[in-house]
């Protein structure tokens, strides 16, 4: 797959008449490729404990309160750790900064491996979460160095799109190996994976022209325009809103990491290697969605769309009919249903990530991406505070575990609504990329 030629314009990729070409697609999508497989390895870590969960809860003799517990306090850590990922962008290089959070995350549930508890559980996944935390902002400032503004909405989605081949690929073989081999072999798998991507990392990777870092140097394309105050990039309407979407959608996200596999297996009675099989379900439906979203959106906005009909308007939409969908959960009866009414749901809700993100990345200067990227993707982590101990507690205090699971779902689905449609009212990211930057309006609308 390739997206031609990069160019010099760092707006919409279009090169001036005559200029050679700076890098080729296959190189970009190369580059973004191995970000790709890094994320794929970090989605895996997170959704390894919703795989693990009844074995480990059986052990360990913990409730759904307490698994749930666990699940809200990695995106604690994870939450804090978002706010690092504009030091780490300032004081080291996307490469060494990666790879130091990838080593780290490796390693630090091997613990849990030797002596189990649950102190140690929650410790290890705490650990976890913060080592986690800047990696998205940064993952995302990788792959942006490759890619101008226009055309970020295709890698954006294949970025968001890895938690749905973790999920796919990975979450079935995890699956096998905790149910042939026991819990603690899948955690170990994870680290041998971890190892694997450092290595390709290594030898692999460079920066791409679209930084500030590259301009800098002379070999790059992106503005060399000044940095803003941060506040007038975080009290836009568009910021704010979009904030609010993001931690609903990412709420949904964590129950799905958390409790997805315990929903199908103790709710709707699958076995636990059907359970963890069927985890890729809503990942599927959402993978596709994501790439073909992402696609047709840069395609728009190279033909002249504005950003708040292709990053705004659509993943608006989406999570309208996301949380339609699941508010309707607890009336569903059959399993299979339920397990479609899910799938779907979540597939609509995905498509805000790649688009969000993308949109959120046109609002500042080349240099403040990271810092921006990782305040709004550490902001969106607070969803995941909540959702998965919430979920736990109602499946606790249902009358039945489906009820529980079927609420918790419910909850999110009007939720999501409500953030929609305050983002269709409030966010325009042409508008605010015009006062944060201090463009004219002319040119905020080219």
């Amino acid at each position: 797959m390739t997206t031609g030629e990069i160019s010099h314009d760092a707006a919409h990729g279009a090169p001036p008449k005559g200029a050679a070409p700076l890098v080729s697609g296959k190189q970009a999508w190369g580059m973004t490729g191995l970000v790709i497989f890094l994320y794929v390895v970090n989605y895996a870590d997170k959704a390894v404990l919703g795989i693990i969960a009844q074995p480990l809860a059986r052990e360990l003799g913990l409730s759904s309160s307490q698994i749930g517990l666990v699940g809200s306090l990695f995106f604690v850590t994870f939450t804090l750790g978002g706010f690092l990922a504009g030091p780490l962008n300032k004081y080291l290089t996307l490469r060494w900064a990666l790879l130091a959070l990838a080593a780290m995350w490796s390693v630090v549930m091997l613990p849990l491996v030797v002596s189990a508890s649950l102190v140690m559980l929650i410790v290890t996944r705490m650990l976890l979460g913060l080592a986690e935390g800047p990696s998205s902002a940064l993952m995302h400032t990788a792959a942006y160095s490759w890619h101008p503004p226009a055309k970020r909405g295709l890698p954006g989605a294949f970025l968001a799109g890895s938690a749905s081949v973790a999920k796919i690929a990975l979450a079935p073989i995890l699956a096998y190996i905790t149910v042939e081999w026991g819990w603690r072999a899948a955690l170990v798998s994870l680290s041998i994976l971890g190892a694997v991507w450092m290595a390709s990392w290594l030898t692999g990777w460079k920066e791409g022209p679209f930084t500030a870092t590259a301009v800098k140097k002379g070999t790059g394309t992106a503005s060399t325009e000044p940095s803003v105050p941060w506040k007038k990039i975080f009290l836009t309407r568009t910021f704010i809103s979009c904030a609010v979407l993001i931690m609903v959608v990412y709420a949904l996200t964590t129950v799905v990491l958390t409790w997805l596999p315990s929903y199908f297996e103790v709710g709707l009675g699958y076995s636990a290697l059907q359970a963890g099989s069927m985890f890729a379900l809503p990942s599927i439906v959402g993978l596709v969605l994501m790439v073909t979203s992402g696609s047709v959106t840069d395609r728009l906005a190279q033909r002249g769309y504005r950003s708040r009909v292709v990053r705004i308007i659509v993943p608006g939409i989406g999570v309208l009919v996301c949380g339609s969908v699941l508010v309707f959960l607890p009336s569903i009866g059959t399993p299979g249903l339920a397990v479609a009414a899910v799938s779907i749901g979540y597939g609509f809700g995905a498509i805000v990530f790649p688009l969000i993100n993308a949109a959120i990345s046109e609002l500042c200067p080349p240099q403040q991406t990271a810092g921006t990227m990782g305040v709004f993707l550490a902001l969106m982590a607070v969803g995941g505070l909540i959702a998965p101990y919430g979920t736990g507690v109602l499946v606790d205090n249902a009358a039945t575990p489906a009820e529980g699971y079927a609420t918790a779902f419910q909850v999110i689905g009007a939720l999501g609504i409500v953030a929609a449609i305050l983002v269709l009212i409030f966010a325009n990211p042409e508008r605010d990329r015009a006062v944060i930057r201090g463009e004219s309006d002319a040119t905020a609308k080219a």
